[in-house]
């Protein structure tokens, strides 16, 4: 593939120098990830925390959860964020701890956004969010979307006849994307809620 087909992403940006080293209490704070994107834990927008989501200049909420935390993990602020169709402005995204579900959301983000792989996604979220630990099922799924998103990159950069060549695959083959039932259980179904400052 030739330079000219090559597909831009912007870099990820450096750690800051001044960051503080991670400390356990850390964990029950959100940290910013990005510029604008913050990953925390639901005790970051609780209630009480409102004054410091506002002086943080928070204007989105995103809750992701399971179907069966509903009850216990609910947005917060019903009147203050509203529902969006795309994002813009700094957002808080959270889910019961901000350690596996939520953190492997952002991980997702990082990859489709930056154009990197998994581990380099990781290290980024963990060296701002050092607690995260998304669960084995995560982990999976998302070496598995690496692949299938570096495979349609390479499709998008290659010529209609080099693209012709690489489809000699045989129908049938088996794949790599079963998983045991019990990775799907820790999986679970995700449930993502989305709040705009209004």
């Amino acid at each position: 593939m030739d330079e000219g087909n090559k597909l831009q992403f912007p870099s990820l940006p450096a750690a800051k120098e001044e960051q503080l080293d991670w400390a356990y209490p850390m964990r029950r704070e959100m940290q910013e990830i990005l510029p604008g994107l913050f990953l925390g834990p639901y005790s970051a927008a609780m209630k009480s925390k409102l004054s410091m989501l506002e002086k943080q200049g928070i204007t989105h909420i995103v809750c992701v959860r399971q179907d069966i935390e509903a009850n216990f993990i609910k947005p917060n602020f019903p009147h203050k964020f509203r529902s969006f169709p795309h994002i813009f402005g700094k957002v808080l995204v959270h889910g019961n701890a901000g350690i596996s579900r939520s953190a492997a959301l952002v991980i997702a983000y990082l990859m489709e956004t930056f154009g990197v792989k998994y581990r380099d996604a990781f290290s980024h979220v963990q060296e701002r969010r050092f607690c995260i630990n998304p669960n084995v099922g995560f982990v999976h799924q998302l070496q598995e979307y690496e692949a299938i998103y570096l495979a349609k990159l390479t499709i998008k950069m290659m010529s209609p006849i080099q693209l012709g060549r690489s489809f000699s695959i045989q129908a049938g083959m088996p794949g790599s994307l079963k998983r045991t039932l019990e990775e799907d259980e820790d999986f679970g179904s995700m449930q993502v809620t989305a709040a705009q400052n209004g």
